[in-house]
């Protein structure tokens, strides 16, 4: 079998044996691979700098198609993203974009613009002031690469552009994005979110009309990507503590 090498961030790792660990990487150009690593406990190994999750770096691997787990044969480690371990806000918003990946995308499926959004988050979400707003853009670039990205621009239900004077709007997951009209059960959202995410779809980003658009653009997308999943997870609860029901 051919030898493959790829730009891989890890996503999570399980010991396997006293010296072997499974682990899980997203790669640039292959996708999800969930792989073997023999001896990546043994001092001196193939596999410098060890697994940690949310480190970067190259890894070479053996893909064998009637097997779930693909033989890993090395990795050198590149970059750990220092800022994401260094705030706890940051952080738990790191492990909610990586739990998001893992859940959102099929393992082996090429996703190379959520890769290049993983790394910008987490390069990015150490910058107090920019945490929420690099959450949002991953969020955005995730939901366009698997086709889940909410109706933003007009009436999800009608095709009507939104009305400009509105004092709030409503979010429906039901309807696949807001709607001018909110009736009970929907989710209400100010104009001034549904701008900012109508923005970022558009990959023409306004500027925040504050520092709390973000916040809240992020924690509506978090109860799309809930709702249309029938369930939240740790790592949405950890990152969004007061997500409505």
């Amino acid at each position: 079998m051919p030898r493959l090498v790829d730009d891989a961030i890890v996503l999570r790792r399980w010991e396997y044996s006293e010296t072997s660990q499974t682990v899980s990487v997203l790669t640039h150009q292959h996708g999800i691979i969930r792989g073997l690593a023999k001896g990546a406990l043994r001092p001196n190994g193939s596999f410098g700098g060890g697994f940690e999750p949310m480190t970067r770096g190259q890894l070479a691997w053996i893909q064998k198609d009637d097997r779930e787990l693909c033989t890993l044969t090395e990795w050198s480690l590149q970059d750990v993203y220092w800022p994401v371990r260094q705030n706890l806000q940051a952080n738990r918003l790191a492990i909610y974009a990586v739990d998001l990946t893992q859940r959102l995308l099929t393992d082996r499926d090429p996703h190379p613009d959520v890769f290049e959004h993983l790394h910008v988050m987490l390069e990015g979400a150490g910058q107090v002031d920019c945490a929420y707003t690099q959450l949002t853009h991953f969020q955005c670039g995730l939901l366009q690469s698997v086709g889940w990205m909410p109706q933003m621009h007009c009436d999800a239900t009608t095709g009507e552009p939104l009305p400009e004077n509105a004092e709030s709007l409503g979010f429906r997951v039901a309807a696949g994005g807001v709607v001018a009209n909110p009736i009970s059960g929907d989710h209400r959202v100010r104009p001034s979110t549904v701008h900012y995410l109508a923005s970022l779809n558009q990959n023409q980003p306004d500027p925040p009309a504050d520092q709390e658009t973000p916040r809240r653009a992020a924690a509506l997308l978090a109860v799309h990507i809930r709702d249309l999943l029938g369930e939240g997870s740790q790592a949405t609860r950890l990152a969004f503590p007061n997500l409505p029901a």
